[in-house]
C-alpha cells in the first residue's frame, strides 16, 4: 500500500521547478527533460500569476531568490520552438483606410 503523503514528495519536483532551476537557460539545458517538460515549466513561469504587481515585466518565482524578467523566459521559449532570440517583429506600417463616401467623386455625391 502506498502513503498519499510518500507520492506528493515524490512528485513535488515537478510542481516546484524553481527549486532546481535559477534561469531559464537551466531549464533549457537540462537533457533529463522533455521538449514538452520545459515548456510547461517556462510557460508556468510566464504565467501573470507570478508578476511582480508593481513590474509586470518581472516574475516571482516561489523558491528562487531574484525575480527573473519576462522577456528572458519569453526568449527562451522562443529558442524552445527553434526560433531565434531576437524579438517578434512589431507591426507593419500602419494603413489608413477610405471611407467609400470619401472615394466617390464630388460632383456625383452632390444631388
Amino acid at each position: 500500500m502506498t502513503n498519499a503523503n510518500t507520492n506528493s514528495t515524490c512528485l513535488e519536483p515537478l510542481f516546484h521547478p524553481a527549486a532546481h532551476y535559477a534561469s531559464p537557460d537551466e531549464v533549457l539545458s537540462d537533457d533529463q527533460l522533455s521538449t514538452q517538460e520545459k515548456r510547461i515549466i517556462l510557460s508556468s513561469w510566464a504565467s501573470d500569476m507570478f508578476a511582480v504587481e508593481s513590474c509586470p515585466a518581472l516574475r516571482d518565482i516561489p523558491g528562487m531568490g531574484r525575480p527573473i524578467r519576462l522577456a528572458d523566459i519569453l526568449a527562451a521559449l522562443r529558442r524552445l520552438d527553434g526560433g531565434d532570440d531576437d524579438p517578434p517583429p512589431h507591426g507593419g506600417i500602419s494603413m489608413r483606410l477610405r471611407r467609400p463616401w470619401a472615394a466617390a467623386p464630388r460632383s456625383a455625391a452632390r444631388f
